[in-house]
């Protein structure tokens, strides 16, 4: 049976060059009638495709036409049916945030990577946080605060000094973006079924966004984050180029 393949790109010169090439060697169908969906692009536009498709029954596949290219695998025109037959595939769950404004409004949002929480304006954020419903940190006066998936760990909470996550661990990474009281605080460790709420004081002299995968939400006063074990985002990698393996070579560079 001929693999059936959707192929999307990103606006960039080199991604649509390389759709237009793999269009006419492979032919593509609509996505809602793919076995799967080849994304040519970099990280974002993986979690941008991720995100779009999930109620798809397809796989994604990425091809690296961007910069860095974490989730992606290497860019090549020939083989490519061979290297799909052959590929593994991860299951990603995303979080989901819920995030409650000055106004009152209420805006949900799902993350692959990570919620994060930033200051706004020049004075560093004040922050509550509370796990499962106990108060765990009465104040936390930091740049801003992020909770990561292990998908997300070597993102920008890698750059944040949060922990590596092996991805099947079934923890979110706490991590705190530039503390400045607790100075010494580096976040924490929760397991994946943990409910992180999130309040924001003195609102309004110390205003707050927050962000899942670059979807932003300005002014919030709370944010709830919890794993969303019920959405599944299915990813295929090339063997032996795993996240699990991604995730383990990052630790030794």
């Amino acid at each position: 049976m001929t693999l059936k393949i959707a192929f999307c790109a990103s606006p960039v010169p080199s991604a649509q060059e390389a759709l237009t090439q793999l269009v006419d060697r492979y032919g593509s169908v609509p996505e809602d009638q793919a076995d799967v969906i080849v994304a040519l692009g970099g990280d974002g536009f993986m979690l941008a495709t991720l995100h779009r498709t999930q109620d798809l029954a397809a796989p994604v596949y990425g091809m690296n036409r961007g910069t860095v290219g974490f989730l992606m695998n290497e860019y090549r025109e020939d083989d490519l049916l061979a290297r799909l037959d052959v590929a593994e595939e991860a299951v990603l769950n995303p979080l989901a945030m819920r995030a409650t404004c000055a106004d009152g409004s209420v805006h949900e949002a799902l993350a692959i990577n990570e919620v994060s929480l930033l200051r706004q304006g020049p004075q560093a954020a004040r922050l509550r946080i509370s796990v499962d419903g106990r108060l765990r940190m009465a104040e936390l006066v930091c740049d801003g605060a992020l909770v990561s998936t292990p998908a997300g760990s070597t993102a920008y909470n890698y750059s944040a000094h949060g922990p590596i996550l092996p991805i099947r661990s079934d923890v979110l990474a706490l991590t705190a973006i530039a503390p400045f009281r607790p100075r010494r605080w580096r976040g924490a460790l929760l397991p994946k079924t943990a409910l992180v709420l999130i309040e924001i004081e003195e609102a309004d002299k110390r205003p707050v966004m927050a962000d899942a995968d670059s979807r932003s939400v300005r002014d919030v006063v709370r944010v709830e984050i919890r794993s969303a074990p019920e959405i599944e985002h299915r990813i295929l990698f090339d063997p032996g180029h795993g996240l699990e393996e991604r995730l383990i070579q990052e630790q030794f560079v």
